[in-house]
């Protein structure tokens, strides 16, 4: 059996990107993550969305 956690594959995916110095990242949207990730933004963690 497979679990998934869209939530850290999205934040890992972001880690990632920043590690390895990429500008964008691409992830699969749902309402949940976009919440998040105007917490990143408001916070400083990434520059848009």
């Amino acid at each position: 059996m497979s679990v998934s956690d869209p939530i850290a594959d999205m934040l890992t995916k972001v880690r990632n990107a920043a590690m390895a110095r990429h500008e964008k990242v691409d992830v699969s949207t749902s309402k949940l993550k976009l919440e998040i990730v105007k917490i990143l933004k408001t916070e400083g963690y990434i520059k848009n969305f």
